[in-house]
């Protein structure tokens, strides 16, 4: 199983980025599907998750209202397109997906993690 995230650059601030997570190895459709990020010298935090049927979605508060999470299972990939950039948004991203008991923002409940991609917001 490999999960390969893509999408990250440099924009700048007020800008926007889609990534991406592209699954493989089995079939993601019964999965829920989170993303992180880790910023320079700081832990990884929780950015947004996404339940298996879609219907469900989660966000931090600090990217609540600029960033939405979506899900095409036909493609086995989650998308996260972030508007309003800010400074701070600046991180490693990673994708992650869960198909055992799952708590969206709790990182332990995710099986699979992606390499991550570096997002970069100039001010």
């Amino acid at each position: 199983v490999q999960l390969q995230a893509s999408g990250g650059g440099l924009v700048q601030h007020g800008g926007s980025l889609r990534l991406s997570c592209v699954a493989s190895g089995r079939t993601f459709g019964s999965s829920a599907w989170g993303w992180f990020r880790q910023a320079p010298g700081k832990e990884r935090e929780f950015v947004a998750a996404i339940s298996w049927s879609g219907g469900s979605t989660y966000y931090a508060d600090s990217v609540k209202g600029r960033f939405t999470i979506s899900r095409d299972n036909a493609r086995n990939t989650v998308y996260l397109q972030m508007n309003s950039l800010k400074p701070e948004d600046t991180a490693v991203y990673y994708c992650a997906t869960s198909r055992t008991a799952w708590i969206p923002q709790q990182q332990d409940t995710y099986d699979y993690w992606g390499q991550g991609t570096q997002v970069t917001i100039s001010s």
